[in-house]
């Protein structure tokens, strides 16, 4: 996934109008991170200063450039949202006279065994400032289609990149347009060297645009007994456990929303009226969830369809996640969970 990011950050850099990628270690040496941003032309490292970097963003984006900036973690954001707060209302505070186009990309969530300062998730704080567009991919193409479509849109956009599935591979069908079809062919063309870099450059492949639009979701498994709303890196595992229930005769279907703001409602009451049973997947703390959101509002709209109570899988109420894995595992929804919550919503008689 994390090659795709930066394909997509080329062709938005050479193609759509991208002037500055930055944050902290954004540009070289390091190239962020998770080498999300090596290679590119308008990189350029900032302060260790997350607020500045949100200010900078919204300054840039007001002045008519194109700023794509990065907070290393999203743990780190939490201090920018009175500034997120600020992009988010601009257009609607100056009647529509102000646009802020700015992209702020951030990793969220667990899996990498970061602990209590590298592991929180974002997507419940940021469904809470309007005016954002918020995305969260699942897969390398989709993290290459939205980012794409983030770095076009007019408004400013959330890119939560699931820190647990950066390094994963696309599945068949899941290549990017232009990308050569041999792993190592891609890592030799883009990925830079270890030791002295200042003399590398990537070759990028003759990429094609792909826009997947914000606000649709994709039916990632079809099913017919339980819906399972989810995202990001949940999204695998819900469809790993929603295969081995296949085996015991019931069929789920799992939904890769892509899109928190705004998100697809006509996809997600059409897979409802279908399974009648609805489980909400993230790792974001349980109490003022965005599955609580979706389940207020499927309780309000489509009560008389449901066959079972909506529950909730998410993370643990708690202030941080531990190192060990057991403390990890037992912190946010793992696949044995979603099977056993998938198996019991299927179970449930009307």
């Amino acid at each position: 996934m994390v090659q795709a990011i930066r394909m997509a950050l080329h062709v938005g850099e050479e193609r759509l109008g991208v002037t500055d990628i930055f944050g902290e270690d954004v540009g070289p040496p390091l190239g962020g991170v998770f080498t999300a941003t090596q290679g590119l032309k308008t990189t350029w490292n900032s302060p260790l200063d997350e607020r500045g970097v949100i200010g900078m963003a919204i300054g840039l984006a007001l002045a008519g450039r194109k700023p794509v900036a990065e907070i290393q973690f999203c743990d780190y954001a939490f201090n920018t949202v009175d500034l997120l707060k600020i992009a988010g209302n601009t257009y609607w505070s100056s009647g529509g006279d102000w646009n802020v186009p700015l992209v702020m990309m951030t990793p969220v969530g667990a899996g990498i065994r970061g602990s209590i300062y590298h592991s929180h998730s974002f997507d419940a704080q940021a469904t809470r400032i309007p005016g954002w567009k918020i995305v969260m991919p699942s897969n390398p193409r989709d993290a290459y289609g939205l980012l794409l479509s983030a770095i076009v849109d007019p408004n400013p956009v959330m890119f939560l990149k699931p820190k647990a599935l950066l390094r994963a591979k696309g599945r068949p069908g899941e290549e990017i347009p232009g990308e050569p079809g041999d792993d190592k062919v891609l890592s030799k063309m883009i990925d830079a060297p270890l030791g002295d870099r200042s003399k590398w450059k990537p070759e990028w492949p003759n990429l094609e645009e792909l826009f997947i639009p914000i606000g649709k979701a994709r039916t990632a498994r079809s099913g017919k007994d339980v819906t399972v709303l989810t995202y990001g890196r949940n999204v695998p595992m819900a469809v790993a456990a929603a295969d081995e229930l296949a085996k015991e005769g019931i069929e789920a279907e799992v939904i890769d929303l892509r899109s928190l703001h705004p998100y697809d409602w006509t996809a997600i009451k059409e897979s409802v009226q279908k399974t009648h049973r609805v489980l909400c997947v993230n790792e974001d703390t349980e109490i003022t969830n965005f599955g609580e959101h979706l389940i207020r509002r499927l309780t309000e709209e489509l009560f008389y369809e449901l066959y079972a109570p909506p529950k909730l899988l998410a993370g643990a109420h708690i202030p941080g996640i531990g190192l060990a894995d057991a403390l990890e595992h037992a912190s946010v929804p793992q696949k044995d969970g979603i099977k056993a919550a998938i198996a019991t919503l299927a179970r449930h008689e009307p």
